[in-house]
């Protein structure tokens, strides 16, 4: 156990090492410590703190600088969220005033809007809609038997998808198959619309393709996508800025990591139940905690916003591990209430 004074010194030695990014000596310190305390009183709590493997010296300096151990210790029991400055709060709230044709750019528009706030990488996840229904499916000639699939879901969104059609199949074959779709789908949720599309449907659209299995598949690719996690990443050149990587294949790496789904899903936790949030309702990751080496020198804040009965979405910030966690947490824990209000605003309207 950290005496209060330990405490103190730990707190500011990662408050100063963050917005210097050098080691922090005890005349640093005394300055700026709530009590009166001598030099030689706060070397003996940085030695306690070293010996607690909570900071670490480096190289020759009398400086010290937090340890992954002495971060974790500071989040778990020392950080408070600051409040958001006035010209942050402003920004926030000129974006969310903006109009917005589909529940997906607002969420994209976010990952922006936080990345330009921060100055590091920002993903943001719209939500898992429960209630996503469709709203009209059409087909559109193109010439030469090319076709354009439209999807038309709640939220606004559109997916498409180009296909040819057989030689055996006309295009008032399709426009029959378009009208069973609409007039037994439209307005039922995605997910029943995917199961019933396999079973009940099928004798229905076999009426008029007598082999439907290259239209099938055309629908269940559309509804996949319409269906699928979608995820927005802004700020991928701030990675260089905080990677501490020379070599060009790591950074090659990395952009491959946060460009590929599954790796994105894993290093969210969107499969992990047991990463709780903390207390301020958000879960950070030091870089020794991950897996990959790649992300050795990195942290990444993770916060869930709940849009009622529209879903919940994700919103996460990637820096470095000597980020300024009080101003960037205090920062998501706003935007995640403001955005999720949003959005649930924007599907109520649409419903």
């Amino acid at each position: 156990m950290l005496t209060k004074r330990e405490m103190l010194v730990l707190k500011e030695i990662i408050r100063h090492y963050n917005e210097s990014g050098q080691p922090v000596g005890s005349k640093t310190i005394m300055g700026t410590l709530p009590m009166k305390v001598s030099s030689a009183t706060i070397r003996n709590d940085m030695a306690a703190l070293e010996n607690a493997g909570l900071i670490e010296k480096t190289h020759s300096s009398s400086g010290r600088v937090p340890s992954d151990q002495g971060y974790r210790y500071y989040l778990d029991h020392l950080l408070q969220p600051a409040m958001v400055n006035p010209e942050d709060l402003n920004m926030i709230q000129q974006i969310f005033h903006q109009k917005f044709y589909q529940g997906d750019d607002l969420v994209a528009q976010s990952a922006k809007i936080l990345s330009e706030l921060t100055h590091y990488t920002a993903i943001t996840l719209g939500p898992e809609v429960n209630n996503l229904r469709l709203s009209g499916f059409q087909l559109m000639p193109l010439g030469n038997r090319r076709v354009l699939a439209l999807l038309i879901t709640t939220s606004g969104q559109v997916v498409n998808k180009t296909f040819v059609i057989p030689d055996t199949v006309t295009g008032e074959q399709l426009e029959a198959v378009m009208r069973v779709i609409n007039d037994t789908l439209v307005g039922k949720p995605i997910s029943t619309v995917m199961n019933q599309l396999d079973t009940h449907l099928v004798p229905l659209i076999s009426r008029y393709i007598h082999s439907p299995d290259f239209f099938l598949d055309v629908v269940h690719r559309i509804l996949n996508e319409a269906n699928a996690d979608r995820f927005h990443i802004s700020g991928k050149m701030n990675i260089l800025d905080y990677a501490q990587m020379d070599d060009v294949d790591q950074l090659k790496s990395l952009y491959h990591l946060i460009d590929t789904e599954d790796q994105l899903t894993a290093l969210l936790s969107l499969d992990d139940t047991t990463n709780e949030p903390s207390e301020h309702g958000v879960t950070v990751r030091l870089g020794h905690e991950f897996p990959n080496q790649l992300l050795s020198h990195m942290s990444l804040i993770r916060a869930t916003y709940h849009a009622g009965e529209y879903g919940d979405g994700i919103i996460a910030i990637l820096g470095p591990s000597s980020m300024p966690y009080s101003r960037v947490i205090g920062l998501l824990d706003l935007f995640r209430d403001e955005l999720a209000r949003r959005i649930a605003d924007y599907y109520r309207d649409h419903d």
